[in-house]
C-alpha cells in the first residue's frame, strides 16, 4: 500500500452559516425549538432571514468545519461537497480553499441554491439552527474523486448527508473505494434524527466492519443503541468498532480502541459564546492525533482543546492559531 498523500478527505454538506444573536423570547416568537436543528424549505428560510438581526456569513457544514480545524493544525485535507453556481457557492469555495483545503467538486447549475444554515445564537451561546440543504443534497457519485479517496489515510463521512438518496449512494461508493485501497473510514453520526431515519443502515455498516472510527455524542449513542444508560451504550457498541469516540459536552469525552479506554475533561473556557461546531472541531483534533499516531488519551485532549477554542467565539471555524494553542496546552 502506498503512503497516503492526503491525511483526511471528507464528504459532507457544503453550507454557508448565517449567524445572528437573538433573545430566547425572539426565538420562541418565531416558533423555533431552542437549541435544535430544523430543516426548512426556501420560503421558511427567507422568512427567518428577514427576521434576523445583523448577521455574519461564515462557511460551515459539519465535515467542512472538521477539515478547517485539521488544516489549521497542519494536516493535508480535501473536501467533496456540492454547491450551486451562485454567490454563496463562491463564498463557500473561496473560504475552504483559503483554509488550505483542496476542493474541486464542480458547482451545480440551476436550482436549488447553495445550502445555508440560519443560526440564532442565544445569550448563553446555545444555537438554534434552521437548515436549507439546497444543492448539497444533490452530490452525485460522478463527482467523487476516486484517486483522491484512495490516496487519503482517512475518509471522513458526515451523517447529515446520509439522509438524501443521491449523496448516500455517493458515500457508499466512496467507502468501497477507501476500503479497497486499505484506507480507514471515519463516520460522524451528526444528529439523533439522522439515526432515527437510518439506524438500520448505520448498524449494518458497523456490523460489516465498514467503519473504523465512529464519532457520536451521548444522545446519538443512546439513539443508536437504544440504551439510555451511557456506560451500557458504550459497552454494547465499542466491541464492534476499532475506535469509538463519544463526546459529552461539559462532561468531556470518552474513546475506546482495542480494549483501551481513555477519558478527557472538557477544557475550561472563560465564556461560552457559541457552541456551533464544537463536535466538529473535537473530531478535528482527535483525527489529527490519530493520523499522527498519537496515543488515544492525547487524541482526546487534542479534540478537547480544539472544541474549547471554537465555542469561545461566533462561528464553527477556528479563529485562534490552533498549532500555537496545542503547543501551549500540551507543551
Amino acid at each position: 500500500m502506498t503512503q497516503p498523500s492526503i491525511d483526511v478527505i471528507a464528504i459532507g454538506n457544503a453550507i454557508v452559516d448565517v449567524m445572528a444573536p437573538a433573545s430566547d423570547a425572539a426565538i420562541a416568537a418565531l416558533g423555533l425549538a431552542r437549541g435544535g436543528m430544523t430543516l426548512v424549505d426556501p420560503a421558511r428560510a427567507h422568512e427567518l432571514y428577514n427576521a434576523m438581526g445583523p448577521a455574519r456569513e461564515i462557511s460551515g457544514g459539519s465535515a467542512a468545519n472538521t477539515l478547517a480545524g485539521l488544516a489549521a493544525l497542519g494536516a493535508r485535507c480535501a473536501f467533496i461537497g456540492q454547491v450551486a453556481d451562485d454567490q454563496l457557492g463562491e463564498v463557500f469555495a473561496h473560504d475552504i480553499r483559503a483554509g488550505g483545503i483542496a476542493f474541486a467538486t464542480p458547482a451545480r447549475t440551476g436550482e436549488p441554491a447553495t445550502a445555508r444554515c440560519l443560526i440564532f445564537v442565544s445569550p448563553d451561546g446555545q444555537r438554534t439552527m434552521n437548515t436549507f440543504l439546497g444543492a448539497s443534497q444533490f452530490l452525485p457519485a460522478a463527482a467523487l474523486d476516486d484517486d483522491a479517496i484512495r490516496s487519503a489515510a482517512v475518509l471522513y463521512l458526515e451523517g447529515y448527508l446520509w439522509d438524501p438518496e443521491e449523496p448516500r449512494l455517493a458515500m457508499r461508493k466512496a467507502i468501497a473505494a477507501a476500503r479497497g485501497a486499505g484506507r480507514k473510514v471515519a463516520f460522524t453520526l451528526s444528529d439523533a434524527f439522522v439515526i432515527d431515519r437510518h439506524r438500520d443502515d448505520f448498524r449494518a455498516l458497523i456490523a460489516a466492519g465498514q467503519i473504523d472510527i465512529l464519532f457520536a455524542n451521548e444522545h446519538e449513542l443512546a439513539a443508536l443503541t437504544g440504551l439510555e444508560d451511557f456506560h451500557e451504550g458504550i459497552a454494547l457498541l465499542a466491541p464492534d468498532l476499532p475506535v469509538l469516540v463519544v463526546t459529552r459536552s461539559e462532561k468531556g469525552a470518552v474513546a475506546i480502541s482495542g480494549g483501551e479506554q481513555a477519558e478527557v475533561r472538557a477544557e475550561p473556557v472563560a465564556r461560552v459564546v457559541d457552541t456551533t461546531g464544537a463536535g466538529d472541531l473535537f473530531a478535528a483534533g482527535f483525527l489529527f492525533g490519530h493520523v499522527r499516531g498519537r496515543p488515544l488519551a492525547e487524541c482526546l485532549r487534542l479534540g478537547a482543546i480544539c472544541a474549547a477554542e471554537v465555542i469561545s467565539h461566533y462561528g464553527a471555524r477556528p479563529e485562534a492559531d490552533l498549532k500555537a494553542l496545542v503547543a501551549e496546552k500540551l507543551g
